[in-house]
C-alpha cells in the first residue's frame, strides 16, 4: 500500500508537521500483546505500521498496559513496545530496539 503522507489537522484547522521518524503504511493485520511475564495477552488490529511503531485498534484501550511484547501476525519474534498515545479505541506504540 501507499505510505500515509497526510499531515495531522488540529481542532483549530492548523496543520501539524509530520513528527514521525519513519514513514507509516496502512495495513490491516492482526496482532497480539503479551504482558505480565507472558501470562496475559490481548488481541488487536494493526491499522498502520512503520519501522519504529504502529497504530493498534481495540474495542477499548483501558486494559492495554503501558509496556508489552508485541507480536505481528506472521512474524516469528516479538518486539518490545511502549504506548506513546492512547485514545478510546486506538493506541500508538513505539518499538524498543
Amino acid at each position: 500500500m501507499e505510505p500515509i503522507t497526510q499531515n495531522s489537522i488540529g481542532v483549530d484547522g492548523e496543520v501539524f508537521t509530520e513528527r514521525r521518524g519513519a514513514p507509516r503504511r496502512r495495513v490491516l493485520k492482526g496482532g497480539t500483546l503479551r504482558y505480565n511475564r507472558g501470562y496475559a495477552a490481548l488481541e488487536c488490529i494493526v491499522r498502520n505500521l512503520s519501522d519504529t511503531g504502529a497504530r493498534l485498534a481495540f474495542g477499548e484501550t483501558a486494559a492495554v498496559p503501558s509496556e508489552f511484547d508485541f507480536w505481528l501476525a506472521g512474524s516469528e519474534t516479538p518486539v518490545r513496545a511502549a504506548i506513546r498515545w492512547r485514545g478510546l479505541e486506538d493506541v500508538g506504540i513505539e518499538f524498543s530496539r
